[in-house]
């Protein structure tokens, strides 16, 4: 492997795994069981992706003395029925293979907490092809939560890539789904490629600043392979 080959990092939920309700359904049992109102289809999919707290409170108005009891309630039915519910895109595993198989470091930077992230990805048998991991912290109503946000979460995979393997992280890219892993990637000095097949609305990722998005795991290959090409380039000698 050379200093070509550009790093990847991966959101989780609607870019590498489709929750197929899994996500959906706790948060309406958790607000069935609180007695609070189920918001519509299109709001419960933009819940999909953001930190659950704020999900919680700005989407389903979950009052602030319940939110640490809707959380918990969610995670015990999202650990009871939710993962098994969950399935990785089509094509997601060979890509991630053939990144793994040609020494192309790989990582995961999600707001979901890290534990559970960990969990979701071991269930589908492909924890183990990432070089770091990174998500929340296991209090997600912390106001203290470290790392913090999208960001922060992003830094502390691209610094577990340098330090751990010594790699130029500069060019580094994120794959994401929706309009926070842009941002998440642009406080990092990365670019975004977003991928069509998640919970965004339409036009978020393009109105969010994505340089690219892809539509399958193929095209997606074929953009990161062409940021390698781009590397390689600016790396040669000026003649």
């Amino acid at each position: 492997m050379t200093q070509t080959t550009v790093p990847v990092i991966f959101d989780l939920d609607g870019t590498l795994v489709d929750p197929a309700g899994g996500i959906s359904d706790g948060i309406a049992a958790a607000l069935t069981e609180l007695g609070l109102g189920i918001p519509g289809k299109a709001q419960m999919d933009a819940m999909i992706g953001p930190k659950l707290s704020h999900s919680l409170t700005d989407i389903a108005r979950v009052p602030a003395s319940q939110l640490d009891d809707a959380i918990r309630i969610y995670r015990a039915h999202y650990l009871a029925t939710g993962i098994a519910q969950s399935r990785l895109y089509p094509g997601i595993r060979a890509l991630l293979e053939s990144f793994a198989a040609a020494g192309r470091p790989i990582a995961v930077a999600t707001q979901k907490p890290e534990g559970l992230a960990r969990t979701v990805l071991e269930h589908h048998g492909i924890a183990a092809l990432f070089h770091t991991i990174r998500g929340s912290a296991a209090d997600e109503a912390a106001a203290a939560a470290a790392p913090s946000g999208k960001a922060g979460i992003v830094a502390a995979a691209l610094a577990d890539l340098a330090t751990g393997h010594g790699r130029d992280t500069d060019h580094a890219v994120m794959v994401g789904d929706r309009a926070q892993d842009v941002a998440g990637a642009a406080a990092n000095g990365l670019d975004c490629i977003g991928v069509g097949w998640g919970f965004a609305p339409d036009g978020e990722l393009h109105t969010a600043g994505a340089v690219e998005i892809v539509h399958s795991s193929a095209a997606l290959h074929d953009a990161v392979a062409r940021r390698d090409t781009l590397r390689a380039a600016a790396a040669r000698p000026t003649p």
